[in-house]
């Protein structure tokens, strides 16, 4: 799973960056949007992972994982004046999430913050930087209609983003768009930002963090939103004693780190799960859509397995805590054979048996 953090110049994305990641990255260093961007990839915290290494004892433990991009500002006008380089926004186009960074806080290099107005803006430029995108595919469908090379393929597709242009023309993002399995596979390619998965984290000072309700509501009214003490919390990251940066969360009315709040927050957003794999060999969590199948969970594993499929042996890590053992879960009859359209659940073990 890779999650970009885009937002307005001086917004605090690497702030966010560092606090997410416990990186380093310099503060205020991007010059312009050509900079590279920064990246670093953090486990996902399970206590479920962690009990299930206590009871196996195998020689590695894998938790699943979350790649966190941080983006030059993408400021007002960016979509028309091509600042990202090609390379930046073929980034940009492959990420599983966007997280819009937004500045809740004040300094005295800065105004008083918008983030309403910032919102809205940089919503504008992801719509605008989509109907750039549509407007010049419907543009070649055009010229290669008029030199007799149509094709049935082409007349669909030029039917579907002429649905998402007018969808885009209307200030609406392509996933408030209902379409259905084959136009969705025809617009697959085009990967618009208004159609991935996204969520705003509200970037507040160490004086007014925990104390907007309100705006947080009405940001929920549109997008899924989470709150960061950036600064304050960047600087919690980078304790080594772990004692005293629980006091100061504490005093902060931090419950948990932003790494955990946010890998959770992600999961709840993009509508993941994860299942488990279990053995004297490794313990390890996978990433899955909620919905997906044993089928496409073999498949997550290795593509071996998802060829050679024959059925998956399947019990719930919760059944396995309460049983004690897997002697336990046969026992009590929690032990079951799914085939390959058994819909996997968050917290299955499963064991895929499979014959190439």
């Amino acid at each position: 799973m890779q999650i970009g953090l885009l937002g307005l110049p001086n917004s605090g994305k690497t702030t966010i960056f560092n606090t997410l990641t416990r990186s380093k990255a310099e503060v205020g260093a991007y010059v312009n949007n050509k900079a590279k961007p920064n990246v670093a990839v953090v486990e996902v915290g399970d206590e479920r992972i962690t009990r299930l290494t206590q009871l196996y004892h195998p020689k590695k433990t894998t938790y699943a994982t979350i790649e966190i991009v941080d983006f030059a500002g993408f400021a007002q006008g960016s979509a028309r004046k091509n600042d990202f380089s090609s390379a930046q926004m073929n980034l940009v186009r492959n990420l599983d999430a966007i997280a819009l960074v937004v500045r809740n806080f004040s300094d005295d290099l800065t105004d008083s913050p918008m983030p309403l107005a910032d919102i809205d803006t940089m919503v504008t430029e992801f719509i605008l930087t989509d109907m750039i995108v549509t407007e010049k595919r419907l543009e070649r469908i055009a010229w290669s209609a008029r030199r007799g090379k149509k094709t049935n393929t082409m007349q669909l597709e030029d039917k579907v983003l002429h649905k998402i242009l007018e969808e885009l023309y209307q200030g609406r993002p392509v996933r408030d768009l209902t379409l259905n399995p084959n136009e969705q596979k025809l617009i697959s390619g085009f990967q618009f930002l208004t159609h991935k998965p996204f969520f705003v984290i509200l970037n507040s000072g160490e004086n007014n963090f925990g104390g907007n309700p309100e705006l947080l509501a009405e940001i929920e009214e549109k997008y899924k939103v989470i709150e960061f003490a950036g600064n304050f919390e960047m600087e919690l990251a980078a304790f080594s004693d772990t004692q005293e940066a629980g006091f100061f969360m504490e005093e902060m009315g931090i419950a948990e780190s932003a790494h955990d709040r946010m890998t959770r927050f992600a999961y709840e957003v993009m509508d993941h799960i994860s299942f488990i794999t279990v053995g004297p060999d490794e313990v390890r969590a996978w990433t899955l859509r909620n919905g997906d199948t044993a089928l496409e969970a073999a498949a997550t594993i290795h593509s071996d397995l998802c060829r050679g499929f024959i059925r998956a042996e399947c019990f719930s890590y919760d059944d396995l805590m309460a049983c004690g053992s897997e002697k336990g879960i046969r026992d009590n009859g929690h032990f079951h054979l799914e085939g390959k359209n058994y819909k996997v659940k968050d917290g299955d073990i499963l064991n895929i048996l499979f014959s190439i």
